[in-house]
């Protein structure tokens, strides 16, 4: 007579709270993009905070690694930073979202990627650069360019990853593209906030969701 087999250690716990936590992610976010469309300024900065935390603690439960837990707390701390509306509280926000883009980088370590989106990229990257360079104030002038150079081997390499992780990676770039831009005092679409949540939002969730199923813990 068969016996059933006991379930593996901590499926329960992936089963049960991991769930939870994904819709509370997808809640937060629906607020965040709520708040920005009816200008409800307190409801976004207390909504975008709980973004990556959440995300960050459903990749734990789902056992993902934790460069990408990494990754996701410091984009936690540059949405903080980037709260405030002052240049050094921009330039750290920067800072903490290059060094989780390192993180991104170490984890897909020598992942194959698609050969024609190299070039692809490379372009976008040297496009926006020039065009940008005139319009961003002085101070900032190297700091995006050189935030821009990792940010575009992120999302570069994050293709290597699978279509998920890449539309995840380009979806990002797409967000803080609109970030320079609006730096750069060009014109905006309406309501560029909620485009720049929603690309992040979708972006990190990509990445995050791209890299749980290359890595996936057996059943």
């Amino acid at each position: 007579m068969r016996t059933a087999s006991a379930p593996a250690p901590g499926r329960g716990l992936r089963e049960t709270l991991g769930p939870l936590l994904l819709a509370a992610f997808a809640l937060a976010l629906l607020a965040d993009l709520g708040s920005l469309l009816a200008g409800a300024e307190t409801g976004h900065r207390i909504a975008k905070p709980l973004l990556m935390p959440l995300l960050a603690a459903y990749t734990a439960v789902r056992g993902g690694p934790r460069l990408l837990i990494a990754a996701l707390l410091l984009g936690w701390a540059g949405d903080v930073l980037l709260l405030s509306d002052a240049e050094a509280a921009f330039l750290a926000g920067m800072g903490s979202f290059a060094v989780g883009h390192l993180c991104y980088l170490t984890l897909f370590g020598r992942c194959r990627t698609p050969r024609p989106l190299a070039p692809g990229y490379a372009v976008a990257l040297a496009a926006v650069v020039v065009l940008l360079w005139p319009d961003l104030p002085a101070g900032l002038r190297v700091p995006v360019a050189g935030y821009a150079l990792l940010l575009t081997a992120m999302a570069w390499r994050a293709s290597g990853f699978g279509a998920l992780a890449g539309a995840g990676g380009a979806l990002f770039l797409v967000s803080d593209l609109l970030i320079a831009t609006e730096v750069a005092q060009w014109p905006q679409p309406p309501v560029p906030d909620f485009w720049v949540m929603f690309l992040y939002g979708m972006g990190q969730l990509g990445l995050a969701a791209g890299i749980l199923a290359r890595t996936r813990l057996p059943a």
